[in-house]
């Protein structure tokens, strides 16, 4: 029993002797502003890539909508308002699957820009949100 009080008090004070270490110090204003800018340039990029996204997005039901409405519009025979149906669909789905890509790579470059960007602020201590990285749009 003797043992088990002196073990814990062993780990409790080598616990509390190394408190200081483990301490954050504060970061100074140059380098809380570092991680602003950073911040700032990553949502600005981030804003251009859904904008983006969703521009492509509403292209792409528009141009659906048109040849939907011109494959139907079509004279019946030889399977073509079929073909022009398949087609639409085809064109739809490939610029569907393009804009999300896009708006995945470039918002996959914000961070990686903004991660990299944050490690030369030397920062300790700011709260950079990366955490909060899965929070963003998926694109899907």
């Amino acid at each position: 029993m003797l043992k088990k009080i002196i073990s814990a008090s062993l780990v409790a004070s080598s616990l509390v002797a190394a408190a200081p270490v483990f301490a954050a110090t504060t970061p100074s204003a140059a380098q809380v502003s570092c991680v602003g800018s950073a911040v700032n340039t990553r949502e600005t990029a981030i804003d251009a890539a859904i904008a983006t996204y969703t521009q492509a997005i509403s292209s792409a039901y528009t141009a659906r909508a048109s040849a939907l409405q011109q494959a139907y519009a079509m004279t019946p025979g030889n399977g073509v308002i079929k073909k022009a149906i398949k087609s639409a669909w085809a064109i739809f789905t490939s610029s569907m699957k393009s804009a999300r890509k896009s708006w995945l790579s470039s918002r996959k470059s914000a961070w990686a820009t903004f991660r990299s960007s944050v490690k030369t602020c030397k920062a300790p201590g700011v709260s950079t949100d990366s955490a909060n990285s899965g929070s963003e749009a998926s694109g899907g």
